[in-house]
C-alpha cells in the first residue's frame, strides 16, 4: 500500500462500528475526529454530520450508510494529563442508516451484506460521493433539474426514461414552490426534445391547470406557444372549447361521466337512450318528432295511471318546450294544465271544457287530440348535442310511462340534465379532424364552475386514456399532469355521492396501475397529499416533496413512501421556497435539492403578490 494511500486512509477514517440492528447500524467515531472540517492536500474536508454519507469496509464489499443522528457521552474519569484538549473527552456517536454498496465502480441501492462490529468507517472521497449522486443508468439520457442544497456547485441529473416513463409525485404547501417544480422539470424536457420529429409524433402531454398558474397573455410558460395546445374554458364566459369527436360525443360513458350516472340503474339507462336510433331517426325532421310528441302524450293518457296522473304529461311538454323555445308547446302545455285532470276516484283521466262539462274515455281523448293538433313546431336545425338530449328525455318518459324504469331511480339524472347540457355546450366543440401537429395541450379550468371542475378532468382523463389503450402501440407515450391534483382525487367530498366519488377514484386508480402497460403515465401536483387516495400516493415512482407543515400531509407521506429516510422526513416542514426531497426509483439515494432556474417568461404564474409594492 503507497504512503499516499495510507495518509488518506487516516484522513477519512473516522471510526468504527459498535453495533449492528437491522439497516440501522452505529458508529463509534475517533476522538480526534471531532473538529468540524478535516484538512487534506490543502483543502478542508467537511466533517461526518447529520446528514453525511459513511463508507463501512467489509473485506472487499464498500457499504455506504446515511448519518441520521449523533450523540455524545462525556468521559468521566477525564484528565489534562490524559487529554491534550477538552474535545478529546467526548466520545461521539453515529446513528447510520444503511443505504447501498458499491457493485465494482458503481453505487447500487438495496442491502447485500451487513456490515460486522469493528468495521471500519470512512468518509467518502469526491469520486465516490459523485458516484452515489450519479442517477444516469446505462443507455439513459441526463437531464439537469437543480443542485444539491448540502453541496453548492453540486448538479444533480435524473435519467429522462427512469423520471418520465414513471408517475410522478410533487407535494408542498402552496408557496413552497411546487408548480415551479413541475414547470421546470417539463422546460427542461422540451428544451431538449421540443424540435425532434419523433417527439412531436410519439410523446402527448396533457396538463390539466385549476387555477390558470400556465396560461398568461404571451402563453410561453413552460414551452413557447408555437409548440402546445391551449384552452381557456369557461362556464361563466364565451371562453375556448375543447375538441371531441363525433364518436366520442355519442359514447354512453362519456354522459355517464357528465350527468354522475349511477351504475347500476342510470348508466343502462343512457346506454339506452343514446343507442336507440329509432328515437334518432324521428328527431331528425320536424314532422316526424311532432308525430312522436303526440304519440307519447296519448300513450300516457291510455296507460291512465293513477301514480302519475297527469302531471306526466305537464312534465313532460314542459321538458320538451325548453329544448324547442320557438315553438308554441308552453301553450298547448297550458291549455291541458287547465282542462285535463286525472280523477282520483274513478281513476281515469277527465277534460273539462270552458263550460265545465266534463268528459271521459273517448270524447276525452279527442278533446285531447285535437289541442294536440295545434303544436306548431318551427324549422330547426338541430345539432348533435340537441338530438341528444331529446333522445334521453323521451327516453326517460317513454320508460316511465311503460313502467320499465323507476321515476325515482331515473329523475335525480333528468334534473341536472338541464344544467349540465348548459355547461357542456360552453366547453366542448364537436370536431372530428382532431390531428395536431403540436403534442402539449394545456386546458385551464380556472372560469369553470365546482361542479364541471370535478367532472372535465375525469372525463378528459378517461377519454385519452381509453384512446390510448385501444391504440396498444409501444411506440406511443402520454403522460397527463394534474396541478392541484386534490381537486379531482379527494377521498372527501360533500358535493357528490359516495358511489360516484367511488367511480371518480377507482378510475384514475386504474390509470395508475394499469396505465404503465400501455404508456400512460401521470403527474401529480397537490398541496393536501393528506387529501389523496393514498393508493395512488404509493403506486408514484418518484417524488418531489416540498415544505409540508400539516401533519397529516406528512403522515400521508410517510405512510405511503417507502425511498424515505428519517432525517428526510424531518426536513420536511422547514425546507425553504425552492428546495426539494427527490425520493424513487429515479434517484439512487433521497437528496435535497434546490431547483434550478427557468426563464422568467415560462414560469408559472404563482408568485406570492407584494402588498407592499400594491399599497404604495
Amino acid at each position: 500500500m503507497s504512503d499516499e494511500i495510507i495518509i488518506k486512509d487516516s484522513i477519512f477514517r473516522i471510526g468504527s462500528v459498535v453495533s449492528v440492528d437491522g439497516r440501522a447500524v452505529r458508529i463509534s467515531v475517533d476522538k480526534v475526529k471531532n473538529s468540524s472540517h478535516l484538512l487534506y492536500k490543502s483543502d478542508l474536508i467537511k466533517n461526518v454530520s447529520v446528514g453525511s454519507y459513511i463508507k463501512i469496509i467489509k473485506g472487499f464489499t464498500k457499504i455506504i450508510g446515511k448519518v441520521e443522528g449523533e450523540y455524545t457521552i462525556e468521559d468521566k474519569g477525564f484528565s489534562k494529563k490524559e487529554y491534550s484538549s477538552d474535545k478529546e473527552k467526548v466520545s461521539r456517536s453515529l446513528n447510520v442508516s444503511l443505504l447501498g454498496f458499491f457493485n465494482k465502480s458503481e453505487f447500487e441501492r438495496g442491502i447485500k451484506e451487513m456490515p460486522l462490529i469493528d468495521n471500519e468507517c470512512y468518509l467518502l472521497d469526491r469520486v465516490e460521493f459523485n458516484k452515489v449522486h450519479d442517477f444516469i443508468r446505462k443507455g439513459d439520457e441526463p437531464l439537469t433539474i437543480g443542485t444539491l442544497t448540502l453541496e453548492k456547485g453540486q448538479e444533480i441529473q435524473v435519467g429522462i426514461d427512469s423520471l418520465f416513463a414513471s408517475h410522478i409525485g410533487i407535494f408542498g404547501n402552496t408557496g413552497s414552490g411546487k408548480s415551479y417544480t413541475l414547470a421546470k422539470l417539463y422546460f427542461e424536457l422540451f428544451k431538449k426534445f421540443k424540435n425532434k420529429a419523433s417527439f412531436k409524433t410519439n410523446a402527448k402531454f396533457f396538463l390539466i391547470d385549476f387555477n390558470g398558474e400556465y396560461v398568461n397573455d404571451d402563453d410561453n410558460i413552460i414551452v413557447g406557444k408555437k409548440y402546445k395546445n391551449i384552452y381557456k374554458l369557461s362556464t361563466k364566459t364565451n371562453g375556448d372549447k375543447f375538441p371531441v369527436s363525433t364518436e366520442t360525443l355519442y359514447d354512453p360513458s362519456f354522459w355517464a361521466v357528465i350527468l354522475e350516472a349511477t351504475e347500476k340503474t342510470q348508466t343502462p339507462f343512457i346506454r339506452r337512450a343514446i343507442t336507440n336510433s329509432w328515437l334518432a331517426q324521428r328527431i331528425e325532421n320536424n314532422d316526424s318528432l311532432l308525430e312522436l310528441i303526440k304519440s307519447r302524450l296519448l300513450l300516457a293518457l291510455d296507460k291512465n295511471d293513477k301514480e302519475l296522473g297527469s302531471t306526466i304529461i305537464i312534465d313532460f311538454l314542459s321538458e320538451i318546450d325548453k329544448c324547442l323555445p320557438n315553438s308554441n308547446i308552453s301553450e298547448v302545455r297550458d291549455i291541458l294544465r287547465e282542462h285535463l285532470e286525472y280523477h282520483n276516484t274513478t281513476y281515469q283521466f277527465m277534460y273539462i271544457d270552458d263550460m265545465g262539462h266534463k268528459f271521459y274515455s273517448e270524447d276525452m281523448r279527442s278533446h285531447v287530440v285535437n289541442d294536440l293538433e295545434n303544436i306548431e313546431l318551427p324549422n330547426i336545425d338541430f345539432n348533435d348535442l340537441d338530438k341528444l338530449k331529446l333522445q334521453i328525455l323521451f327516453q326517460y318518459y317513454d320508460d316511465i310511462i311503460k313502467g320499465h324504469s323507476n321515476r325515482e331511480h331515473l329523475s335525480p339524472l333528468i334534473k341536472r340534465m338541464e344544467k349540465r347540457f348548459d355547461d357542456i355546450r360552453k366547453v366542448i366543440e364537436i370536431k372530428d379532424d382532431l390531428i395536431d401537429e403540436k403534442n402539449f395541450t394545456i386546458v385551464s379550468l380556472k372560469e369553470v364552475n365546482i361542479h364541471m371542475r370535478k367532472i372535465l378532468p375525469l372525463l378528459l382523463c378517461k377519454q385519452l386514456y381509453d384512446e390510448q389503450k385501444a391504440k396498444n402501440d409501444e411506440t406511443c407515450y402520454l403522460n397527463i399532469i394534474i396541478d392541484e391534483a386534490h381537486n379531482i382525487l379527494s377521498r372527501d367530498s360533500d358535493r357528490e355521492s359516495e358511489q360516484w366519488k367511488d367511480y371518480r377514484l377507482e378510475t384514475f386508480e386504474e390509470i395508475i396501475k394499469e396505465g404503465r402497460k400501455f404508456g400512460v403515465f401521470l403527474t401529480l401536483a397537490s398541496q393536501r397529499p393528506s387529501d389523496i387516495s393514498p393508493t395512488i400516493i404509493s403506486q408514484l415512482h418518484n417524488y418531489f416533496l416540498h415544505r409540508l407543515i400539516n401533519n397529516n400531509d406528512i403522515l400521508a407521506v410517510e405512510k405511503t413512501i417507502s425511498y424515505l429516510d428519517k432525517l428526510s422526513f424531518e426536513y420536511l416542514p422547514i425546507l425553504p421556497t425552492g428546495t426539494c426531497i427527490l425520493a424513487g426509483l429515479s434517484a439512487q439515494v433521497p437528496v435535497v435539492i434546490d431547483i434550478g432556474k427557468i426563464k422568467d417568461e415560462q414560469e408559472p404564474n404563482n408568485k406570492t403578490r407584494s402588498l407592499i409594492k400594491n399599497w404604495n
